[in-house]
Protein backbone atom coordinates (compact mmCIF):
# COMPACT_ATOMS: atom_id res chain seq x y z
CA UNK A 1 0.00 0.00 0.00
CA UNK A 2 1.03 3.63 -0.41
CA UNK A 3 1.86 5.72 2.65
CA UNK A 4 2.73 9.35 2.02
CA UNK A 5 3.55 8.52 -1.58
CA UNK A 6 5.78 5.54 -0.72
CA UNK A 7 5.07 1.86 -1.29
CA UNK A 8 5.16 0.11 2.08
CA UNK A 9 4.53 -3.34 3.49
CA UNK A 10 4.54 -4.45 7.13
CA UNK A 11 7.25 -7.06 6.38
CA UNK A 12 9.81 -7.46 3.60
CA UNK A 13 13.16 -8.99 2.76
CA UNK A 14 15.90 -6.44 2.18
CA UNK A 15 17.99 -8.16 -0.48
CA UNK A 16 20.73 -5.54 -0.39
CA UNK A 17 21.35 -6.23 3.30
CA UNK A 18 20.12 -9.83 3.35
CA UNK A 19 17.78 -9.30 6.31
CA UNK A 20 14.09 -9.43 7.18
CA UNK A 21 12.57 -6.08 8.17
CA UNK A 22 9.23 -5.21 9.76
CA UNK A 23 7.23 -2.16 10.83
CA UNK A 24 7.04 -1.98 14.63
CA UNK A 25 3.29 -1.55 14.94
CA UNK A 26 3.41 -0.80 18.67
CA UNK A 27 4.34 2.81 17.92
CA UNK A 28 1.84 3.57 15.16
CA UNK A 29 0.25 5.94 14.37
CA UNK A 30 2.61 8.36 16.10
CA UNK A 31 5.97 6.94 15.00
CA UNK A 32 7.02 4.78 12.06
CA UNK A 33 9.82 2.53 13.32
CA UNK A 34 11.49 -0.27 11.34
CA UNK A 35 13.03 -3.33 13.04
CA UNK A 36 15.59 -5.78 11.66
CA UNK A 37 15.11 -9.49 12.40
CA UNK A 38 18.41 -11.37 12.38
CA UNK A 39 17.75 -14.09 14.98
CA UNK A 40 14.84 -16.40 15.74
CA UNK A 41 14.66 -14.99 19.26
CA UNK A 42 13.96 -11.58 17.71
CA UNK A 43 11.30 -13.07 15.45
CA UNK A 44 9.62 -14.76 18.42
CA UNK A 45 9.63 -11.56 20.48
CA UNK A 46 8.30 -9.67 17.47
CA UNK A 47 5.33 -12.03 17.30
CA UNK A 48 4.77 -12.31 21.07
CA UNK A 49 5.04 -8.58 21.76
CA UNK A 50 2.80 -7.68 18.79
CA UNK A 51 5.45 -5.77 16.89
CA UNK A 52 3.66 -7.64 14.10
CA UNK A 53 0.09 -8.88 14.52
CA UNK A 54 -2.79 -10.10 12.42
CA UNK A 55 -3.09 -13.70 11.28
CA UNK A 56 -1.72 -13.46 7.70
CA UNK A 57 1.19 -11.25 8.78
CA UNK A 58 2.02 -13.56 11.69
CA UNK A 59 2.06 -16.45 9.21
CA UNK A 60 4.41 -14.60 6.87
CA UNK A 61 6.65 -13.64 9.79
CA UNK A 62 6.79 -17.24 10.95
CA UNK A 63 7.65 -18.40 7.44
CA UNK A 64 10.52 -15.92 7.16
CA UNK A 65 11.49 -16.88 10.71
CA UNK A 66 12.36 -20.36 9.48
CA UNK A 67 14.74 -18.77 6.97
CA UNK A 68 16.24 -16.62 9.72
CA UNK A 69 16.87 -19.77 11.77
CA UNK A 70 19.03 -21.12 8.93
CA UNK A 71 21.25 -18.04 8.57
CA UNK A 72 21.49 -16.62 12.11
CA UNK A 73 24.71 -16.75 14.09
CA UNK A 74 25.30 -20.34 15.20
CA UNK A 75 22.79 -21.78 12.74
CA UNK A 76 22.97 -25.46 11.81
CA UNK A 77 20.97 -25.66 8.57
CA UNK A 78 21.97 -29.26 7.99
CA UNK A 79 20.66 -30.46 11.38
CA UNK A 80 17.02 -31.56 11.28
CA UNK A 81 16.68 -31.61 15.06
CA UNK A 82 17.96 -28.05 15.30
CA UNK A 83 15.52 -26.78 12.65
CA UNK A 84 12.58 -28.68 14.13
CA UNK A 85 13.31 -27.13 17.52
CA UNK A 86 13.47 -23.62 16.05
CA UNK A 87 10.21 -24.26 14.18
CA UNK A 88 8.56 -25.43 17.39
CA UNK A 89 9.70 -22.30 19.21
CA UNK A 90 8.33 -20.13 16.41
CA UNK A 91 4.95 -21.88 16.52
CA UNK A 92 4.80 -21.50 20.31
CA UNK A 93 5.07 -17.70 20.01
CA UNK A 94 1.27 -17.27 19.92
CA UNK A 95 -1.41 -19.95 20.29
CA UNK A 96 -4.49 -18.78 18.39
CA UNK A 97 -3.53 -17.65 14.87
CA UNK A 98 -3.67 -20.62 12.49
CA UNK A 99 -1.50 -18.89 9.89
CA UNK A 100 1.56 -19.05 12.15
CA UNK A 101 1.55 -22.86 12.22
CA UNK A 102 0.72 -23.02 8.52
CA UNK A 103 3.53 -20.65 7.49
CA UNK A 104 6.22 -22.32 9.59
CA UNK A 105 5.21 -25.85 8.55
CA UNK A 106 5.04 -24.92 4.88
CA UNK A 107 8.63 -23.67 4.82
CA UNK A 108 9.92 -26.59 6.88
CA UNK A 109 8.14 -29.06 4.57
CA UNK A 110 9.87 -27.48 1.59
CA UNK A 111 13.28 -27.46 3.31
CA UNK A 112 13.44 -30.94 4.76
CA UNK A 113 13.38 -32.76 1.42
CA UNK A 114 16.87 -31.36 0.77
CA UNK A 115 20.08 -32.29 2.57
CA UNK A 116 22.51 -29.60 1.42
CA UNK A 117 22.65 -26.68 3.93
CA UNK A 118 23.16 -24.20 1.10
CA UNK A 119 20.15 -25.51 -0.81
CA UNK A 120 18.05 -25.49 2.36
CA UNK A 121 18.79 -21.82 2.91
CA UNK A 122 17.93 -20.99 -0.69
CA UNK A 123 14.70 -23.02 -0.60
CA UNK A 124 13.63 -21.55 2.76
CA UNK A 125 13.91 -18.00 1.49
CA UNK A 126 12.16 -18.82 -1.78
CA UNK A 127 9.27 -20.59 -0.05
CA UNK A 128 8.86 -17.90 2.61
CA UNK A 129 8.74 -15.14 0.01
CA UNK A 130 6.17 -17.16 -1.92
CA UNK A 131 4.06 -17.25 1.24
CA UNK A 132 4.32 -13.46 1.45
CA UNK A 133 3.34 -12.90 -2.18
CA UNK A 134 0.53 -15.46 -2.15
CA UNK A 135 -1.05 -13.84 0.89
CA UNK A 136 -0.92 -10.47 -0.87
CA UNK A 137 -2.61 -11.96 -3.95
CA UNK A 138 -5.23 -13.70 -1.79
CA UNK A 139 -6.10 -10.44 -0.07
CA UNK A 140 -6.46 -8.69 -3.42
CA UNK A 141 -8.89 -11.41 -4.52
CA UNK A 142 -10.80 -11.07 -1.25
CA UNK A 143 -11.16 -7.39 -2.09
CA UNK A 144 -12.48 -8.15 -5.56
CA UNK A 145 -15.09 -10.62 -4.34
CA UNK A 146 -16.08 -8.62 -1.27
CA UNK A 147 -16.50 -5.32 -3.09
CA UNK A 148 -19.50 -6.82 -4.89
CA UNK A 149 -21.35 -6.88 -1.56
CA UNK A 150 -20.64 -3.18 -1.04
CA UNK A 151 -21.62 -2.32 -4.62
CA UNK A 152 -24.94 -4.15 -4.25
CA UNK A 153 -25.80 -2.19 -1.10
CA UNK A 154 -24.75 1.05 -2.82
CA UNK A 155 -27.17 0.34 -5.66
CA UNK A 156 -29.96 -0.29 -3.15
CA UNK A 157 -29.17 3.01 -1.40
CA UNK A 158 -29.48 4.94 -4.65
CA UNK A 159 -25.89 6.14 -4.54
CA UNK A 160 -25.72 7.09 -0.86
CA UNK A 161 -22.49 6.12 0.96
CA UNK A 162 -22.28 2.57 2.30
CA UNK A 163 -21.59 2.47 6.05
CA UNK A 164 -19.35 -0.43 7.04
CA UNK A 165 -18.34 -1.38 10.57
CA UNK A 166 -15.03 -3.13 11.25
CA UNK A 167 -13.51 -4.58 14.41
CA UNK A 168 -9.84 -4.44 15.37
CA UNK A 169 -7.34 -4.12 12.50
CA UNK A 170 -7.78 -6.51 9.61
CA UNK A 171 -6.09 -4.19 7.15
CA UNK A 172 -2.83 -4.35 5.25
CA UNK A 173 -0.91 -3.88 8.50
CA UNK A 174 -2.36 -7.23 9.61
CA UNK A 175 -1.62 -8.86 6.28
CA UNK A 176 0.79 -7.93 3.49
CA UNK A 177 -1.34 -5.88 1.13
CA UNK A 178 -5.00 -4.75 1.07
CA UNK A 179 -5.98 -6.55 4.28
CA UNK A 180 -8.83 -9.00 4.75
CA UNK A 181 -11.81 -7.05 6.15
CA UNK A 182 -10.53 -3.82 4.60
CA UNK A 183 -9.74 -5.28 1.17
CA UNK A 184 -13.36 -4.98 -0.07
CA UNK A 185 -13.47 -1.44 1.33
CA UNK A 186 -10.30 -0.35 -0.49
CA UNK A 187 -11.45 -2.02 -3.71
CA UNK A 188 -14.89 -0.40 -3.59
CA UNK A 189 -13.41 2.99 -2.71
CA UNK A 190 -10.91 2.79 -5.56
CA UNK A 191 -13.81 2.00 -7.93
CA UNK A 192 -15.44 5.25 -6.92
CA UNK A 193 -18.12 3.76 -4.66
CA UNK A 194 -18.71 6.10 -1.70
CA UNK A 195 -18.04 4.36 1.60
CA UNK A 196 -17.78 5.35 5.23
CA UNK A 197 -16.14 3.10 7.83
CA UNK A 198 -17.03 2.92 11.51
CA UNK A 199 -13.74 2.06 13.25
CA UNK A 200 -14.15 0.84 16.81
CA UNK A 201 -11.17 1.54 19.02
CA UNK A 202 -10.70 -2.12 20.05
CA UNK A 203 -9.40 -2.17 23.57
CA UNK A 204 -7.07 -3.02 25.16
CA UNK A 205 -4.43 -2.15 22.53
CA UNK A 206 -6.69 0.03 20.40
CA UNK A 207 -5.71 -1.54 17.09
CA UNK A 208 -8.78 -0.03 15.48
CA UNK A 209 -8.18 3.52 16.66
CA UNK A 210 -4.41 3.34 16.16
CA UNK A 211 -3.98 1.17 13.07
CA UNK A 212 -7.19 0.90 11.06
CA UNK A 213 -7.83 4.64 11.33
CA UNK A 214 -4.22 5.36 10.31
CA UNK A 215 -4.48 3.04 7.30
CA UNK A 216 -7.81 4.40 6.10
CA UNK A 217 -6.66 7.97 6.58
CA UNK A 218 -3.53 7.41 4.51
CA UNK A 219 -5.67 5.95 1.72
CA UNK A 220 -8.22 8.75 1.93
CA UNK A 221 -11.15 6.54 3.00
CA UNK A 222 -13.80 8.41 5.06
CA UNK A 223 -14.02 6.94 8.55
CA UNK A 224 -15.04 7.66 12.13
CA UNK A 225 -13.47 6.21 15.27
CA UNK A 226 -15.98 5.03 17.88
CA UNK A 227 -15.78 3.29 21.23
CA UNK A 228 -15.77 -0.52 21.26
CA UNK A 229 -19.31 -0.75 22.58
CA UNK A 230 -20.93 1.89 20.38
CA UNK A 231 -21.45 -0.63 17.57
CA UNK A 232 -24.78 -1.90 18.85
CA UNK A 233 -26.12 1.61 19.28
CA UNK A 234 -25.30 2.76 15.77
CA UNK A 235 -26.73 -0.48 14.35
CA UNK A 236 -30.02 0.19 16.16
CA UNK A 237 -30.18 3.63 14.54
CA UNK A 238 -29.68 2.41 10.95
CA UNK A 239 -26.16 3.78 10.73
CA UNK A 240 -24.52 0.49 9.66
CA UNK A 241 -25.22 -1.30 6.36
CA UNK A 242 -22.64 -4.05 6.62
CA UNK A 243 -20.17 -5.54 9.12
CA UNK A 244 -16.92 -7.05 7.85
CA UNK A 245 -14.33 -8.49 10.24
CA UNK A 246 -11.22 -10.61 9.95
CA UNK A 247 -10.30 -13.79 11.83
CA UNK A 248 -7.28 -15.47 13.39
CA UNK A 249 -8.62 -19.02 13.11
CA UNK A 250 -11.81 -20.40 11.59
CA UNK A 251 -13.04 -23.99 11.76
CA UNK A 252 -14.09 -26.01 8.75
CA UNK A 253 -17.66 -25.75 10.12
CA UNK A 254 -17.57 -21.95 10.22
CA UNK A 255 -16.88 -20.94 13.84
CA UNK A 256 -14.74 -17.80 13.91
CA UNK A 257 -12.04 -16.83 16.42
CA UNK A 258 -11.21 -13.15 16.21
CA UNK A 259 -10.28 -10.18 18.38
CA UNK A 260 -12.21 -10.09 21.66
CA UNK A 261 -15.53 -8.34 21.14
CA UNK A 262 -16.25 -9.80 17.70
CA UNK A 263 -18.91 -12.09 19.18
CA UNK A 264 -20.77 -9.09 20.62
CA UNK A 265 -20.69 -7.33 17.24
CA UNK A 266 -22.14 -10.44 15.61
CA UNK A 267 -24.95 -10.62 18.18
CA UNK A 268 -25.81 -6.96 17.63
CA UNK A 269 -25.73 -7.41 13.85
CA UNK A 270 -28.07 -10.40 14.05
CA UNK A 271 -30.47 -8.52 16.31
CA UNK A 272 -30.61 -5.68 13.80
CA UNK A 273 -30.71 -7.78 10.61
CA UNK A 274 -27.37 -6.45 9.40
CA UNK A 275 -25.14 -8.72 7.25
CA UNK A 276 -22.08 -9.93 9.17
CA UNK A 277 -19.26 -11.17 6.94
CA UNK A 278 -15.84 -12.58 7.80
CA UNK A 279 -12.99 -12.04 5.33
CA UNK A 280 -10.12 -14.54 5.37
CA UNK A 281 -7.57 -16.32 3.18
CA UNK A 282 -7.69 -20.11 3.19
CA UNK A 283 -4.50 -20.20 5.29
CA UNK A 284 -6.62 -19.06 8.27
CA UNK A 285 -8.94 -22.09 8.18
CA UNK A 286 -8.17 -24.85 10.63
CA UNK A 287 -9.29 -27.83 8.58
CA UNK A 288 -8.85 -30.24 11.50
CA UNK A 289 -11.58 -28.94 13.84
CA UNK A 290 -15.29 -28.19 13.75
CA UNK A 291 -16.08 -26.88 17.26
CA UNK A 292 -14.51 -23.47 17.69
CA UNK A 293 -15.72 -22.79 21.22
CA UNK A 294 -14.27 -26.05 22.50
CA UNK A 295 -11.20 -26.58 20.32
CA UNK A 296 -9.70 -23.15 19.51
CA UNK A 297 -7.20 -22.08 22.20
CA UNK A 298 -7.88 -18.55 23.40
CA UNK A 299 -4.76 -16.58 24.23
CA UNK A 300 -4.68 -14.77 27.57
CA UNK A 301 -2.22 -11.93 27.37
CA UNK A 302 -0.40 -9.78 29.92
CA UNK A 303 -2.91 -7.93 32.15
CA UNK A 304 -0.75 -4.81 31.85
CA UNK A 305 -2.24 -4.34 28.38
CA UNK A 306 -5.48 -3.55 30.21
CA UNK A 307 -3.94 -1.64 33.08
CA UNK A 308 -2.06 0.81 30.89
CA UNK A 309 -3.07 2.88 27.87
CA UNK A 310 -0.46 4.23 25.45
CA UNK A 311 -0.77 7.54 23.65
CA UNK A 312 0.96 10.71 22.53
CA UNK A 313 1.48 13.36 25.21
CA UNK A 314 3.39 16.59 24.54
CA UNK A 315 5.17 14.99 21.62
CA UNK A 316 6.18 11.82 23.52
CA UNK A 317 4.63 8.36 23.51
CA UNK A 318 3.67 7.54 27.10
CA UNK A 319 1.76 4.94 29.09
CA UNK A 320 -0.72 5.80 31.82
CA UNK A 321 -2.32 3.59 34.47
CA UNK A 322 -6.12 3.39 34.24
CA UNK A 323 -7.55 1.09 36.97
CA UNK A 324 -6.46 0.93 40.62
CA UNK A 325 -2.93 -0.44 40.71
CA UNK A 326 -3.95 -3.48 42.78
CA UNK A 327 -7.10 -4.42 40.88
CA UNK A 328 -6.80 -7.82 39.15
CA UNK A 329 -7.24 -7.78 35.36
CA UNK A 330 -8.01 -10.60 32.89
CA UNK A 331 -6.90 -10.13 29.30
CA UNK A 332 -8.62 -12.61 26.97
CA UNK A 333 -7.38 -11.69 23.52
CA UNK A 334 -9.97 -13.47 21.37
CA UNK A 335 -13.52 -14.81 21.39
CA UNK A 336 -15.36 -17.26 19.16
CA UNK A 337 -18.36 -16.28 17.05
CA UNK A 338 -20.52 -19.33 16.23
CA UNK A 339 -21.14 -20.03 12.57
CA UNK A 340 -24.88 -19.44 13.03
CA UNK A 341 -24.20 -15.70 13.52
CA UNK A 342 -22.03 -15.35 10.39
CA UNK A 343 -23.74 -14.37 7.14
CA UNK A 344 -20.85 -15.63 5.03
CA UNK A 345 -17.14 -15.83 4.32
CA UNK A 346 -15.22 -13.78 1.79
CA UNK A 347 -12.22 -15.81 0.59
CA UNK A 348 -9.76 -15.74 -2.28
CA UNK A 349 -11.98 -18.25 -4.09
CA UNK A 350 -15.26 -16.45 -3.62
CA UNK A 351 -18.05 -15.93 -1.09
CA UNK A 352 -19.75 -18.80 0.69
CA UNK A 353 -22.13 -19.47 3.55
CA UNK A 354 -20.72 -20.18 7.00
CA UNK A 355 -21.29 -23.92 7.05
CA UNK A 356 -19.10 -26.92 6.38
CA UNK A 357 -20.74 -27.93 3.11
CA UNK A 358 -20.37 -24.47 1.59
CA UNK A 359 -16.78 -24.07 2.76
CA UNK A 360 -15.84 -27.52 1.44
CA UNK A 361 -17.47 -26.68 -1.90
CA UNK A 362 -14.96 -23.81 -2.27
CA UNK A 363 -12.04 -25.91 -1.01
CA UNK A 364 -12.80 -29.51 -2.12
CA UNK A 365 -9.17 -30.57 -1.76
CA UNK A 366 -9.56 -30.22 2.00
CA UNK A 367 -12.39 -32.73 2.32
CA UNK A 368 -10.12 -35.62 3.21
CA UNK A 369 -8.24 -33.69 5.90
Amino acid sequence: MRVDGKELRPIWFDRARGIVRVIDQRFLPHELIIKDLTHVDEVIRTIKDMVVRGAPLIGATGALGVYVSLVQDGARPGDDNYIEDECRRLKDARPTAMNLFWGVDRVWDAVQVHSSPEVRIEVALKEALEVVEEEAVNCRKIGEFGSSLIEKIWDQKNGEPVNILTHCNAGWLACIEYGTATAPIYTAFDKGIPVHVWVDETRPLNQGARLTAWELGKHGVPHTVITDNAGGHIMQHDMVDLVIVGTDRTTRAGDVANKIGTYLKALAARDNDIPFYVALPSSTFDWSITDGVRDIPIEERNPDEIRYVQGLCNGEIREVLVPPAKSPCANHAFDVTPARLVTGFITERGICRADEASIMALFPEKKTK
